[in-house]
C-alpha cells in the first residue's frame, strides 16, 4: 500500500507544479496583452495637420521639404501637400502628420475647405511665414493671412461650445508655460507631470494685448532667410535697431494670437531641427527641453507662453532714431530700386533691306563689287575719270558694269588723234574742231546697249565706236 500512497503524493505534487507554472503562463500572457491594449490606446494619434500660410517666394514649400527631409522638391499651385513622418522613439511607433501650403495668391484661399474642416481644426497647426529677406512686406503679409485663416474658422460654424473650449484650452497652454530648465526631465520625448504641480501651480491672468485673436488652435511664425540679415546690413544700411524694431513688431502680433516665432535659414542651417522639434512637441505633446532664444538678431526663437510686453519693451532701450510707437511701414520702407543703366540698344537692319540700299544707291565704279574685270586679269576700271555732266543719260546708265566697260575700252585704243577716246584732251579737241565725234559715237554706243542684253555688251571689249574713231 506504501508505494501506492507514494505514488498519490508524488503525483499530488507534480500536480501542483504544473498548476504554479500554469498560473504564471496566464499571467505572463495577462501582461502582454495589457501592455498591447496599454500600447494601442497610447499610440501616436493619426489626422494631424500642420497649415502653411504666406507670400510667393517666403520659402514656404522649401521650408517644409527641408523638414520632410527631402531633396528635391517641387512648386506647385493653389493647395499643395505633403507630410512628416513622426517616430515616437519610447514607443517605437510611427505615424504621418499631414502638411497643406497654400498658395500666396488670395485667388486660392477658396482651397482651405479641403484642407481644414470642422472636424479637424482642433488637430490643427497654423504656420505663418514671413520673409526677412523682404522685411517691409513681413506685418501686411502676417496680417493678412490672420484674416484669411479667421475668416475660413468663422466659415466652419464650428458649435459655440465647441470653440470656447478650444480657446480656452489655448490660453490654458499660454498660461501654464514652464521654462523647460525649471521643469523635471522625464522621458527623452514625453513630458513627465510633476507631481502636485496642478494644485501649487497659480495660473497669471493674460496681459492686456495677449491673445485677443484667438484662433483655437496654435499658431507659429516662422521668419524665413534671415541670412538675408547681412545682406539688409551692408546694401540698405539696416543697423541693430532696426532688427529689434522689426522683432518688436511681430512678437507683439504673435502676442495677439498666442503664437511662437522662430527665425529661421535653410542657407545657413539655422534653427531648423529646432523647428521641427517644437513642432512635434505642439502636436504630439513631445518633450521640449529648448528655452527662449533672443540673443542673436538672425536665430531668435519665443516659445508660446514665454513672452510678454515687459519684455518686448527691453528692445526699445537700444532705439535711437526710431520710437517704439513708429508705423511700422514709415521706418522699414521699401528700397528704390535703381534701373541698371544701360547702353542705347541698337537693332540690327534686316539683312535684305540692307543689301536693297546697297544695290539702290549710287557707287564709284571702282568701288561696286560687281565690277567686271578684263580678260587680262587688270581692273581698268581705276583709271576712269569721273563722268562730265554733258555725258547723255540713257536707259542702261544706271548699269555700272556696262559703262565701266564701254569706258574702258575708249582707253584701251592707242590712237593719237585728237578726237580718239585715248587722247586725254578729248573735250578740248573736240571743242576746237567744233565737232563732237565722242559724244555721238557714245550716244550711238548708249542706243545700241539698250537694245541687247547686257551679258553680251560686257563680254565685247571692242565695239564700233572704236573702229570707226
Amino acid at each position: 500500500m506504501a508505494p501506492v500512497g507514494e505514488r498519490k503524493v508524488q503525483g499530488g505534487a507534480a500536480d501542483g507544479q504544473e498548476a504554479v507554472e500554469e498560473d504564471e503562463g496566464h499571467n505572463l500572457w495577462t501582461s502582454i496583452l495589457s501592455e498591447v491594449s496599454t500600447r494601442s490606446r497610447s499610440k501616436l494619434p493619426t489626422g494631424k495637420n500642420i497649415l502653411v500660410l504666406g507670400e510667393d517666394g517666403s520659402g514656404k514649400t522649401t521650408l517644409m521639404a527641408k523638414l520632410q527631409g527631402a531633396e528635391h522638391n517641387k512648386k506647385g499651385r493653389g493647395l499643395e501637400y505633403l507630410y512628416l513622418n513622426i517616430h515616437d522613439e519610447d514607443r517605437d511607433d510611427h505615424t504621418r502628420c499631414n502638411v497643406w501650403i497654400l498658395d500666396g495668391e488670395l485667388y486660392h484661399k477658396g482651397l482651405l475647405k479641403f484642407a481644414v474642416s470642422g472636424d479637424n481644426l482642433k488637430n490643427t497647426l497654423a504656420v505663418f511665414v514671413a520673409d526677412m529677406a523682404r522685411p517691409w512686406t513681413i506685418m501686411d503679409s502676417l496680417q493678412k493671412w490672420a484674416s484669411v485663416l479667421r475668416e475660413h474658422v468663422d466659415k466652419l460654424k464650428i458649435p459655440p461650445e465647441e470653440m470656447r473650449e478650444m480657446e480656452q484650452e489655448l490660453v490654458k497652454e499660454f498660461q501654464e508655460y514652464v521654462e523647460p530648465e525649471e521643469g523635471s526631465q522625464g522621458s527623452p520625448q514625453r513630458r513627465a507631470p510633476v507631481p502636485g504641480q496642478e494644485d501649487e501651480e497659480v495660473v497669471l491672468p493674460l496681459g492686456e494685448n495677449v491673445l485677443t485673436h484667438n484662433l483655437g488652435i496654435p499658431v507659429l511664425v516662422v521668419c524665413t532667410k534671415c541670412d538675408a540679415v547681412s545682406v539688409l546690413e551692408k546694401e540698405h544700411d539696416y543697423r541693430d535697431e532696426h532688427f529689434d524694431f522689426i522683432q518688436s513688431h511681430i512678437r507683439r502680433f504673435c502676442l495677439q494670437y498666442g503664437a511662437a516665432l522662430i527665425y529661421t535659414s535653410i542657407k545657413e542651417e539655422k534653427n531648423v531641427d529646432l523647428l521641427y522639434k517644437y513642432l512635434v512637441h505642439k502636436m504630439y505633446d513631445f518633450q521640449f527641453t529648448t528655452p527662449a532664444l533672443v540673443v542673436e538678431k538672425d536665430a531668435v526663437f519665443i516659445p508660446a507662453g514665454w513672452d510678454k510686453d515687459k519684455k518686448i519693451a527691453i528692445l526699445h532701450e537700444n532705439f535711437a532714431t526710431v520710437k517704439q510707437d513708429d508705423t511700422y511701414e514709415d521706418i522699414i520702407v521699401k528700397p528704390l530700386v535703381k534701373k541698371p543703366v544701360h547702353d542705347k540698344e541698337v537693332a540690327a537692319e534686316d539683312e535684305q533691306v540692307f543689301l536693297m540700299k546697297q544695290q539702290d544707291s549710287p557707287r564709284q565704279p571702282g568701288g561696286s563689287p560687281r565690277t567686271p574685270r578684263q580678260p587680262g586679269g587688270t581692273n581698268m576700271v581705276t583709271a576712269v575719270p569721273p563722268m562730265t555732266s554733258g555725258t547723255p543719260k540713257g536707259p542702261a546708265a544706271a548699269n555700272e558694269g556696262v559703262l565701266a566697260n564701254f569706258f574702258n575700252s575708249l582707253l584701251s585704243k592707242k590712237t593719237g588723234s585728237p578726237g580718239s577716246p585715248g587722247a586725254g584732251g578729248v573735250p578740248n579737241a573736240a571743242k576746237k574742231s567744233g565737232q563732237k565725234p565722242v559724244l555721238t559715237d557714245v550716244q550711238a554706243e548708249l542706243d545700241r546697249m539698250s537694245r541687247k542684253p547686257d551679258s553680251v555688251v560686257t563680254t565685247n571689249n571692242s565695239s564700233p565706236t572704236e573702229n570707226e574713231a
